[in-house]
């Protein structure tokens, strides 16, 4: 069935013979200076309305295909929708899991029969699963499509898989669901197999899916799902493995143990660093959910627990979600006792503002804020713009976030050879890591490598890759996210950053005795790593040190 949302956006995006007119005269007009606003509101629709982005984008494509325009590479950068959802390099399409249990009890969660515990339906990944009936082969498809439709390329992409606890899924359910998803990026006219047969059939199994998307058009670039610390031990290294999962998600919502026991979190804080230290072992990326103003939690003690992130745990990404009061939780009936009072707007600005700049400049901060609708929250912060009302606050104070987001190089220019290598090494539970950089000089991030070099100590993971391995945990190049094989001056991607990074990363790990360099390929990235010298493993691909007998 299709909601008034789908018809309304089908509505708006339909390219009529009179809209493409309209769309015609739209571009010549931004070509030739105008402002687009300015430019769209000068050739109004009939009946009232400016035309979509994406109307313009596809008109664009139509004209450049009939030569009746040259390529534009700065007009296409004026007319794309939301350019910053490409300009980290990748681009992330989110996908939700069906409502399944889950095996947490925490008293903040909202439980809607209708999603995957913790989601509401009308958040907007939410709403978009709602709408394909949580088909992982529709939702990703057709987020594809709508995000070709705005102008961004969609050749390199990001798999986030959300939903409750990932962990808590039947293995058959997550096998199929990653399997749909890869046949959804897959469907394309010059891979082997028919689009009609990947609709209908996919691949025979999820080997084959991973297989075709090494050399299809969409590949899968990066594999991310959400679980909980206690479901995290050597099995689910290898069966994350098998899936092709290369980051993991986790709510650690807070490292006091009095507080996650008011709040029914079911783990202690011991937990969190176990699991964290068990897949920095497994070579995994690592995001962790934070959340201030959890019941039992105050201003100060949310402060002091802040800090204890960065004391063995260093999550390599983190997200700041603020307890959100919601009704029909455990949580609103000790609100309603009087028992439980949200902080307001002011003091989390006042809060983040103050503990935002002690962040590690290994660290990147995706989220300062749930995406849940205002109308969702009784009582408490209902911004959900957070993040720049705290910006504005430390902009205030003369201060700054040197977090990996805030200096990303994004779209700004830059000569290469004004990048300076930095080697940013610190110490996180049993690892040596190496956050290694290329920096601008006015310090923002190029590009950079996370390396871990696993101690006397670190946790025993069984997989036969890693035996003795150092491990490269990610490579990520910034910049407008290009198609593959393309270059564009001045941009960070394709000017051989990846490979320099991990030139040095090779540098450091065999001086420093290991016997073998292992890095966590996604499916899409595998032919990247074996061009560069890398050989497949059984679940990594590795490189073994030079033999200087």
């Amino acid at each position: 069935m299709i909601s008034e949302r789908q018809k309304r956006w089908k509505q708006d995006n339909t390219l009529t013979p009179e809209k493409m007119v309209l769309a015609r005269k739209v571009l010549i007009e931004i070509k030739a200076g105008r402002a687009v606003l300015d430019a769209l509101r000068a050739y109004p629709q009939v009946g009232g309305g400016i035309l979509s982005k994406a109307a313009l984008v596809a008109v664009y494509g139509e004209m450049v295909a009939k030569k009746e325009l040259e390529p534009d590479k700065e007009l296409m950068k004026k007319i794309r929708m939301k350019p910053v959802r490409t300009l980290s390099g990748v681009t992330t399409v989110t996908v939700l899991t069906k409502p399944y249990p889950c095996p947490g009890k925490c008293i903040f969660c909202p439980d809607d029969v209708r999603m995957p515990k913790s989601y509401l339906p009308d958040e907007p990944g939410a709403m978009r699963a709602l709408e394909h009936n949580f088909d992982p082969y529709t939702q990703v498809s057709s987020r594809i499509a709508a995000l070709e439709s705005l102008g961004h390329p969609t050749d390199k992409i990001e798999l986030l898989i959300l939903g409750g606890t990932w962990s808590a899924y039947r293995h058959d359910y997550q096998e199929w669901f990653v399997k749909r998803c890869l046949d959804a990026m897959n469907a394309s006219e010059i891979n082997p197999i028919s689009v009609d047969r990947i609709l209908d059939e996919g691949s025979a199994d999820l080997k084959g899916a991973q297989e075709l998307n090494e050399n299809a058009i969409h590949r899968n670039v990066g594999l991310v799902i959400e679980t909980r610390p206690d479901e995290i031990d050597p099995k689910e290294l290898a069966w994350l493995r098998h899936l092709g999962v290369t980051k993991v998600q986790m709510g650690a919502q807070s490292l006091d143990d009095r507080v996650l026991e008011m709040n029914q979190r079911g783990h202690d804080a011991a937990a969190t660093r176990k699991a964290v230290d068990l897949l920095r072992a497994g070579g995994f990326k690592i995001v962790l959910h934070w959340m201030p103003n959890l019941y039992g939690a105050t201003l100060e003690s949310d402060r002091q627990d802040f800090s204890r992130l960065w004391s063995g745990i260093c999550p390599d990404e983190i997200k700041i979600y603020p307890n959100q009061l919601l009704a029909d939780t455990e949580l609103y009936e000790i609100w309603k006792r009087g028992d439980y009072q949200p902080y307001t707007t002011a003091e989390l600005v006042e809060l983040i503002a103050d503990i935002k700049p002690e962040i590690p400049r290994y660290c990147r901060v995706n989220r300062v804020i749930r995406d849940i609708p205002s109308t969702n929250v009784v009582e408490g912060n209902k911004r959900t713009s957070l993040r720049m009302d705290i910006h504005a606050e430390l902009k205030r104070r003369g201060t700054r976030c040197n977090c990996v987001r805030c200096r990303e190089v994004r779209a700004a220019d830059f000569k290469p050879e004004d990048l300076r290598l930095d080697d940013l090494k610190y110490q996180a539970g049993s690892a040596e890591e190496h956050f290694i950089s290329f920096v601008t000089p006015d310090d923002q991030i190029a590009g950079f490598l996370r390396l871990s070099l696993p101690q006397a100590g670190s946790p025993k993971t069984g997989l036969k890759d890693l035996d003795g391995a150092a491990l490269v945990r990610e490579v990520h190049v910034y910049g407008q996210s290009l198609r593959v094989g393309s270059e564009q001056s001045g941009f960070a991607q394709h000017i051989g950053l990846g490979t320099k990074l991990l030139q040095e990363a090779e540098r450091i790990a065999f001086k420093s005795g290991t016997k073998s360099l292992a890095v966590i390929s996604a499916i899409g990235t595998r032919k990247y790593y074996l061009d560069r010298g890398f050989e497949r493993g059984e679940l990594y691909l590795v490189k073994k040190a030079p033999d200087l007998t």
